[in-house]
C-alpha cells in the first residue's frame, strides 16, 4: 500500500469508523485519536491484510480491537464502569456528525445503555449495515454467534425502547 491508498481508505471510510467508534467510546476528541490510530495500524500491518476479507471488513476489525485496546489497557476504570454501570452517561453525539430528531436521540441513548456486545453488534448491523459475515469477521465471531446475539440486543433494545415510551416498530422495519 502507497501513500495514496492509504488516503483513498481514509476518505472512503474514515468518516464511517469515526462514527463507530464516537458511538462506542462517547467522547469526540477520543474517537478521533482511535480512528487515527486505526489508520495507522492499517498502515503499519498492510502486509499482514490476506484480501480474505474486505478492506472497509479489515478496518473495521482494526477499530474494533483499537477501542477495546483503549478501555481494556488506558482506561480499566472506565471499562469496568461501563459494563456494570446499570446507569450510563449519555453525551449526546456532536451536530457536525450526526443531526438527529427526538426519537433517533432516543434510540441512540438507549444502546449506550446496553452491555458492550450489544452496542457493537447493533451499530454493525443495524446502523452501519454491514452483512452477518462482515460482522463476524470483525467481532471476530461465528456467524452463529453475531445472528444469536443480534436478536437477544435487539429483544432488550425494544424492551428498554418500550419502557421509554418509544414503539421499536417505526425505528426498525
Amino acid at each position: 500500500m502507497n501513500q495514496e491508498e492509504l488516503t483513498k481508505w481514509f476518505e472512503e471510510y474514515g468518516d464511517p469508523i469515526l462514527t463507530y467508534i464516537l458511538l462506542i467510546v462517547k467522547d469526540y476528541q477520543h474517537a478521533e485519536d482511535l480512528t487515527q490510530e486505526t489508520f495507522i495500524k492499517a498502515y503499519k500491518k498492510q502486509h499482514e491484510f490476506e484480501h480474505k476479507s474486505t478492506v472497509k471488513t479489515w478496518l473495521f476489525s482494526i477499530a474494533f480491537n483499537v477501542v477495546n485496546d483503549y478501555f481494556r489497557k488506558k482506561h480499566p476504570l472506565q471499562h469496568y464502569l461501563d459494563i456494570t454501570s446499570t446507569e450510563k452517561d449519555y453525551h449526546p453525539i456532536p451536530e457536525q456528525i450526526v443531526v438527529m430528531n427526538d426519537q433517533t436521540e432516543q434510540l441512540y441513548r438507549t444502546i449506550q445503555q446496553l452491555k458492550p456486545t450489544y452496542r457493537h453488534v447493533i451499530i454493525l448491523r443495524k446502523i452501519k449495515e454491514f452483512s452477518t459475515e462482515e460482522a463476524s469477521m470483525v467481532l471476530n465471531w461465528s456467524e452463529s454467534k453475531v445472528k444469536m446475539t443480534l436478536k437477544r440486543a435487539l429483544a432488550q433494545l425494544k424492551k428498554e425502547l418500550l419502557k421509554g415510551g418509544l414503539t421499536y416498530d417505526t425505528l426498525f422495519r
